[in-house]
């Protein structure tokens, strides 16, 4: 059950592309004022930085991202975590 806002279409399309395709490094969402959905505002490309992100922020509105970020553990394993960003 959903006790939130309604969210987009695209914003769950775009983030099991994230998940499951690694088909962007970044999804930065927004509330739509006229309609209350979230929606996809920015799009990272699978290249694109932590960096990238932080600038695509505006300084003065409210958004909220997800962040997947690769790092290589101590063993020398690959690993990806998903962050929420709000």
């Amino acid at each position: 059950r959903n006790i939130g806002l309604p969210i987009s279409d695209e914003c769950k399309n775009m983030f099991t592309e994230l998940k499951k395709k690694k088909a962007h490094k970044f999804i930065v969402f927004k509330i739509d004022e006229h309609s209350k959905l979230v929606m996809v505002d920015q799009v990272g490309g699978s290249a694109a930085s932590y960096e990238e992100l932080a600038a695509s922020l505006p300084s003065d509105d409210c958004r909220y991202a997800v962040f997947d970020f690769d790092f290589v553990t101590i063993d020398n394993f690959p690993m990806s975590k998903i962050f929420l960003i709000t």
